[in-house]
């Protein structure tokens, strides 16, 4: 991993359902970032958030952006707005009289993936794996999703899958070395 520049990736447990580590998940994120050269792409300033939320409020965010019904797994919500002009702009606001510094670039954000893990633990029950193997797979299914991998079509499919298990063996490697 580059250690002088690292995707930014902002944690957050907003649930109570499930114990969380919300850090190692972060690290689980910027590795995906980082192997997928996020910051050669998009630049050293790439940010996104990585938020972990109850049955609920997946449910209500799955019915509200997606159209579906009740609780899912993982959201990704990709940013596809044009990022705003660097610099002044009139009437923007922007830098005021007497500023010496130059403007700086605004970060690239990515996006947000929005985890359940009260819907991973019933599904790595279902599935025969731990509930840990299950929010590993999730995070890195969200973080592929908003650096524009699908699975819409089978061959799409085929290759989101490989990559993500090429990427969660590369973490458990990873941990291993900790």
């Amino acid at each position: 991993m580059n250690l002088q520049a690292v995707p930014t990736v902002f944690g957050a447990d907003e649930q109570r359902d499930v114990p969380v580590d919300v850090a190692r998940w972060v690290r689980l994120a910027q590795l995906v970032l980082d192997e997928e050269r996020v910051i050669e792409r998009l630049g050293a300033d790439t940010e996104m958030s990585l938020l972990f939320v109850d049955a609920t409020t997946i449910s209500e965010l799955n019915e509200r952006f997606l159209g579906g019904s009740g609780p899912t797994d993982v959201l990704a919500f990709p940013i596809d707005d044009e990022l705003p002009p660097s610099g002044r702009q009139p009437d923007q606001g922007g830098r005021g009289p007497g500023t010496t510094a130059e403007p700086s670039d605004p970060p690239t954000l990515l996006g947000d993936v929005v985890v359940c893990p009260g819907v991973a633990v019933r599904q790595a029950s279902e599935r025969g794996v731990s509930a840990d193997d299950e929010l590993a797979l999730l995070v890195v299914h969200g973080v592929l999703h908003l650096l524009d991998y699908d699975h819409a079509e089978h061959s799409e499919g085929v290759v989101m899958r490989r990559r993500e298990q090429e990427l969660l063996a590369r973490f458990r490697e990873q941990e291993e070395r900790s």
